[in-house]
């Protein structure tokens, strides 16, 4: 689960399953990619949501 820290800025902790998890999710996003501006293209639509430990 992801923690967020608050100071003067808002720093996200990320757990090792929550990385794994977007870049799965980014896997199957981009799997049908041709280049790099079609990588930025689908990844500009798409939301990635993570879990905040309350």
């Amino acid at each position: 689960m992801a923690r967020i820290f608050e100071n003067d800025r808002r720093i996200i902790k990320l757990s090792v399953d929550d990385v794994l998890s977007i870049v799965r999710e980014y896997q199957v996003i981009c799997r049908k990619s041709c280049c790099y501006e079609h990588t930025r293209e689908l990844l500009s639509k798409t939301d990635f949501y993570i879990p905040e430990e309350v």
